[in-house]
């Protein structure tokens, strides 16, 4: 790995940075000043427990209201996310050297733990356009996907580039289980009604946009540890993750926003 890959690499999360900022800001300014639907959507977020019936003598299922969800300031915050991560290892030098002397090893913890932070806040944005208001469900959501990309954090540093012998998959099919698993309580909340005909357009773009860029991510994963092709070198699957990351981004973050705008 030459000096000058890491170079136009520190280039390159600079550019990509610089594109999450700008759509993020837009975003924000959108959510807050210029598209009223937008700032009115906020999402009641409840409470559900068991509450003692006196005079049934019986315990009954109750909820309580908690706060609302500032859904269009935190669409724009998941673009955010992104564009601090890209500017942590980018700019301040000790960082980058830190960033860089992992990925010699073939790992990047950055990666992972704005993945973990930024996709699960997406996650839970989008759970509540299916109707998920339930705090600990969203919780729940939350810390799955969270794990799925912490169990990719595990796949890398179980597996280094100098490790001899087989590839350890079990970080990834873990992980794949535990990214699957909010997904599933989506579907229920999507097709519980049956009336497939009045699920609006922007719902099923959400759904079929993240299932595609849900599976490449894992893909790429597949090639750098086959070593198929370009994979050979960890920093060419580290543009592609980088890529990835910046195209599912805006995907979503778009059709969510917009999604938000629907009757």
């Amino acid at each position: 790995m030459a000096d000058t890959s890491f170079k136009k690499l520190r280039r390159f999360n600079l550019v990509m940075g610089c594109l999450h900022l700008i759509q993020g800001v837009i975003m924000l300014i959108l959510a807050t000043t210029v598209i009223s639907k937008i700032t009115e959507f906020k999402p009641q977020i409840t409470q559900i427990y068991l509450s003692f019936n006196q005079q049934t003598q019986s315990l009954e299922t109750a909820s309580r209201d908690l706060f609302q969800l500032p859904f269009g300031i935190l669409v724009a915050v998941f673009l955010l996310i992104s564009a601090a991560a890209h500017a942590l290892i980018s700019i301040p030098k000790k960082l980058n050297d830190k960033y860089n002397s992992d990925l010699k090893k073939g790992i990047n913890r950055f990666r992972w733990f704005e993945y973990a932070l930024s996709s699960s806040v997406m996650l839970v944005l989008i759970s509540t356009l299916f109707g998920i208001y339930d705090i600990s469900s969203l919780i729940l959501i939350f810390v799955l996907n969270a794990s799925m990309n912490f169990f990719g954090l595990l796949m890398e540093e179980l597996n280094p580039k100098d490790k001899a012998g087989k590839t350890n998959w079990s970080p990834f099919v873990l992980g794949s289980i535990a990214g699957l698993a909010p997904w599933a309580v989506i579907l229920i909340y999507m097709l519980g009604t049956g009336n497939f005909d009045l699920v609006p357009w922007f719902v099923w773009a959400i759904v079929i946009t993240y299932f595609v860029m849900f599976n490449t991510f894992p893909i790429n994963m597949i090639l750098q540890y086959k070593k198929i092709g370009k994979w050979k070198d960890y920093l060419y699957g580290e543009r592609v993750y980088i890529v990835l990351s910046l195209t599912a981004k805006t995907l979503l973050a778009w059709l969510v926003f917009f999604g938000a705008m629907q009757p």
